[in-house]
């Protein structure tokens, strides 16, 4: 699609930066490479809970928190995940869900110490506390060609479906590279993969990666929204961009819309990436992204988008 047609789409899209926009969680310091952010958010009984990585680089600090609010700007803290728990190197996007029967689920998305490897990692408990006592299972464990993280799961049917961020590790210090790949389970455990969903376009704003970030289901139409980023410079601070079906099987196969990024944060490196879109009862959207700060932070924002 072209500029117009862009513009046309993103209509009836919550798109950040367009609404007022809160800090709802600040970095642990304001410094490069200390970040907040990577937001996977529900609603649960009126209640926003939130999942986020906290990482300070240079302190070598990686946390997963779990976090509730009424408001969904104002959060408490819950729980907090340390990288040692899981024998990771680092921790990225988690994916937090809470299943027919009840249970959470926290997938979180593991470092391999020494190497450019990621792996998904899935805890399962009644509660949210209970997250903090149960082991982990390694259910999307990536291979010795091929590093994942970052998954967006959803159900779908009788089971579910998800989108994971894939980096090939075919080449030295090319690791960065990434795709979309999409899959489906039965039980949200064992995984069956179909293949590549959404893929860097050569010579765009996104030639270097494109991960897939959020969906927003139709009707009228369904639409994913994807980090993307043109070199490997530009790793850390991706801009979001559209992406619509390529063909009838709905989201298992995607193609970007447009010829730029629809947002990218003010000031700096212009960071706006893992975007996540909670729907509210009401019809309107809260939503939750990373934003590259001027002093090279990173801060979790959130933005409410009324019904269109």
């Amino acid at each position: 699609m072209d500029g117009l047609s862009l513009e046309r789409l993103v209509g009836g899209v919550p798109i950040p930066g367009r609404r007022p926009a809160a800090v709802a969680v600040g970095p642990p310091r304001p410094a490069v490479r200390c970040w907040a952010g990577a937001p996977s958010a529900t609603l649960v009984d009126g209640v926003v809970y939130l999942a986020y990585r906290v990482r300070d680089a240079s302190n070598d600090v990686a946390t997963t928190m779990i976090a509730r609010s009424v408001d969904g700007v104002r959060f408490e803290p819950l729980l907090e995940l340390d990288k040692a728990r899981f024998g990771a190197m680092s921790l990225e996007r988690p994916a937090l869900l809470r299943t027919a029967d009840g249970h959470w689920r926290l997938y979180l998305s593991c470092a391999t110490p020494g190497s450019k490897h990621w792996w998904v990692a899935l805890l399962e408990a009644p509660t949210i506390a209970g997250l903090a006592r149960v082991g982990a299972r390694s259910v999307l464990p990536g291979s010795a060609t091929t590093g994942v993280k970052d998954p967006v799961i959803r159900p779908a049917g009788a089971g579910w479906e998800a989108w994971v961020c894939c980096h090939p590790l075919d080449v030295r210090d090319a690791e960065d590279r990434m795709t979309t790949a999409y899959a489906t389970s039965d039980d949200g455990i064992h995984w069956r993969w179909h293949g590549t969903a959404l893929a860097p376009r050569p010579g765009r704003w996104d030639a270097r990666g494109a991960r897939l970030t959020a969906v927003l289901p139709g009707p009228p139409s369904q639409i994913a929204y994807y980090d993307g980023r043109a070199t490997a410079a530009e790793n850390f601070d991706e801009r979001t961009g559209l992406a619509v079906p390529a063909g009838p099987d709905g989201l298992r196969t995607l193609q970007a819309v447009g010829t730029r990024p629809v947002a990218q944060a003010e000031g700096g490196r212009g960071g706006l990436r893992y975007l996540d879109v909670l729907p509210l009862p009401d019809g309107s959207h809260r939503l939750y992204y990373e934003a590259t700060r001027p002093d090279g932070a990173h801060e979790l924002r959130t933005e409410l988008h009324p019904p269109h």
